[in-house]
């Protein structure tokens, strides 16, 4: 009996060993870059479906040309005189791509608040926040201190212990926010955060 008692035991074990899943053999380096690519590639279907503005090209009526009167006692001859004509205006580029200073709409209050790591008080971080408002307006942000109430796109390049880019996109109301940089993502929260 104990021989079959062994036996079962033995038998049991290669069973769950063969079960057991194997080791990750991926090294953090090669998971920590395909997370990155996995974010890029987020971030850039993101932007490229964000809406572009265009203006349709503008017409500039032409000043009215004054015509001769032929002399009386002259056969009138027309010649045909080359009229420069004004270039045609080009289309403007992306009326988005400005700085935004000024808006019509309700604004809310921003503030930075950096959550990532490893971090170092020497840490040179660009944030970079794009805004299409509620009524439209559009642009960059240069004053962090307040926006106004619409969809926020912002990306952080961080360089310090370790460089990385970050982006994240949200809509922001009337109120005030808190933009939290991670290592992984930028999100808004109320300014209670982190005690929420």
């Amino acid at each position: 009996m104990k021989k079959y008692y062994r036996a079962g035991i033995l038998i049991l074990s290669l069973l769950l060993n063969a079960c057991a899943t194997p080791a990750s053999t991926e090294s953090p380096q090669h998971v920590q870059e395909t997370a990155m690519a996995g974010a890029f590639t987020a971030v850039a279907q993101t932007l490229e479906a964000l809406p572009t503005f265009t203006l349709p090209p503008t017409v500039t009526p032409l000043p009215p040309t004054e015509t001769p009167i032929p002399s009386p006692t002259l056969e009138p001859t027309l010649a045909a005189t080359p009229t420069a004509l004004p270039a045609a205006s080009a289309p403007t580029a992306d009326p988005c791509n400005k700085p935004l200073s000024s808006w019509q709409g309700p604004s809310a209050t921003l503030s930075i608040f950096y959550d990532y790591t490893p971090q170092k008080k020497d840490d040179k971080v660009v944030v970079s926040i794009w805004v299409m408002s509620d009524l439209g307006e559009c642009g960059f942000l240069y004053n962090l201190s307040s926006g106004p109430v619409g969809q926020y796109t912002v990306t952080a390049y961080v360089d310090g212990v370790k460089d990385f880019t970050v982006s994240g996109g949200f809509r922001i109301t009337e109120s005030a926010w808190k933009i939290i940089i991670r290592n992984d993502k930028i999100i808004a929260m109320g300014v209670c955060y982190p005690n929420c």
